[in-house]
């Protein structure tokens, strides 16, 4: 049990309840299961997901599907180029009745944000979300306010080459735990959705809970007794720090990047029923983990060349461990 008295679950009940979900999920959002699971994965691992990708190809969606099979209280909050830090945070009002200002709490007091198309704002709004993101607190006027668990941001962004669009700053990318696309559909999913859309006689989707907060909250805490072994945990430092030393590289991923893929690596290993961590569970999600952390060089912005592209060349440089056997050690159990 943690600190905060919730039971963790044990992983074969998280694998389960996770499948439910993205079953559920995967009902309203067609034939993007691999996306899907990552998505799930980093809100298990108690992070915050960024959905890039061009207009129209489900993002908002995806995280208005997830907060509804979750059970999870949900706000959307549209990003604009006139939005304020206060329509984010929350401000004081003058109360004539009491004669003093209240606090009103703004859109970021929930279980699940949307943040919709966070990159069309400056950054002075963007970066009202980093202490809420980061610190799971919120302070206006010197008072501090703390949100509730569970708290994720699932922030869409539209490429940056769009017009009207600010580039996120490296500071809030790197909140992010990880950062997933989706892709346009095959043409018989495209189909798919049309059908569903015809079958459903409305635009709108609702999703029956699978599960409340408090119960993704012990599949959560069920994380921590995910055994990752010594060769494994070394092959995490080794694929963030060559990112480091990529000659494609200006500023690698920081050692927030093998956090990340320490905490989703266990994400999947729960999610597949699993305590124990395996190298295919890093390499998953070692591209979405760690490509928008990285900075590349001027001259290869003018190659196009793309991050995932240098994660993809570290994940192929650097080499997994050989055994993907148990673990040499377990939680409670010293090694010889």
């Amino acid at each position: 049990m943690t600190e905060s008295g919730v039971q963790a679950l044990p992983p074969y009940e998280v694998g389960r309840l996770a499948g439910a979900v993205l079953d559920s999920v995967g009902s309203v959002v067609v034939g993007k299961r691999d996306s899907l699971e990552l998505v799930l994965a980093g809100i298990l691992a108690g992070g915050h997901v960024l959905l890039e990708d061009l207009p129209g190809l489900g993002k908002t969606l995806t995280a208005r599907s997830f907060a509804q099979a979750l059970g999870l209280d949900f706000r959307r909050l549209q990003f604009t180029p006139d939005l304020l830090p206060a329509d984010v945070t929350g401000s004081f009002l003058y109360d004539q009745r009491k004669g003093d200002f209240a606090f009103r709490a703004g859109p970021v007091f929930t279980n699940m944000l949307l943040a919709d198309e966070i990159n069309r704002t400056p950054p002075k709004t963007q970066s009202a979300l980093l202490e809420a993101m980061q610190e799971k607190q919120v302070s206006v006027e010197g008072v501090t306010y703390r949100l509730d668990p569970p708290f994720h941001v699932l922030a869409t962004a539209n490429p940056i080459e769009y017009e009207g669009t600010y580039p996120l700053p490296e500071a809030q990318l790197d909140r992010f735990m990880l950062r997933v696309s989706f892709g346009y559909p095959t043409a018989e999913e495209e189909w798919e959705v049309l059908q569903r859309r015809m079958n459903r006689r409305q635009e709108e989707s609702f999703l029956t809970p699978v599960v409340d907060a408090r119960t993704l909250q012990s599949m959560q805490a069920a994380l921590e007794e995910v055994t990752v072994e010594d060769s494994i945990g070394r092959y995490i430092v080794s694929l963030t720090s060559a990112t480091r030393e990529h000659p494609s590289v200006l500023v690698g991923s920081s050692p927030r990047g093998s956090l990340a893929l320490l905490l989703l690596s266990r994400a999947r290993a729960a999610m597949a029923g699993r305590d124990f961590v395996v190298p295919e569970d890093v390499k998953d999600v070692a591209g979405n983990a760690l490509a928008h952390r990285i900075t590349l060089r001027p001259e290869m912005w003018l190659r196009r060349v793309d991050p995932s592209f240098v994660v993809d060349e570290v994940l192929q440089a650097t080499p997994a461990p050989a055994s993907g056997a148990l673990p040499t050690y377990a939680s409670g159990h010293t090694t010889a």
